[in-house]
């Protein structure tokens, strides 16, 4: 009987660690996302406003997507360290803890590069 104990109780582990990791779209993983999503766009705008030497009619000028730029980097990274911030659980516990990371990450990034972008524009005029 003993063995039979010592032998089921890591399958019966197994289940209750299976059972915690949630599949669904949960609020965490929500709020991650979209941190993840507004950190990324800021990412994407910061490198245009460095890539566009020149500016063109109808998109904007350099200084604002900048500033879009630097907006949206920061609001993903507060997003993101909030959300990791009041997350009980690790990874695939349905916490959007991998997200809150990757806005982190995109954050930093986007807030850079929206900054360099920002410096660059208010030194060419």
């Amino acid at each position: 009987m003993a063995v039979h104990f010592v032998l089921g109780a890591p399958a019966a582990a197994h289940i209750a660690v299976q059972s915690a990791a949630s599949t669904d779209l949960t609020s965490g993983r929500l709020v991650g996302t979209t941190a993840a999503v507004v950190a990324l766009a800021g990412v994407v705008i910061g490198g245009l406003a460095l890539a566009r030497s020149t500016d063109r009619p109808g998109i904007g000028n350099r200084r604002n997507r900048a500033i879009t730029a630097l907006a949206a980097g920061l609001v993903g990274l507060v997003m993101g360290v909030v959300n990791l911030a009041v997350a009980d659980g690790g990874p695939g516990t349905g916490n959007g803890v991998i997200a809150g990371v990757a806005a982190l990450a995109l954050g930093l990034i986007g807030t850079a590069l929206g900054g360099l972008a920002l410096t660059r524009a208010r030194r060419t005029g």
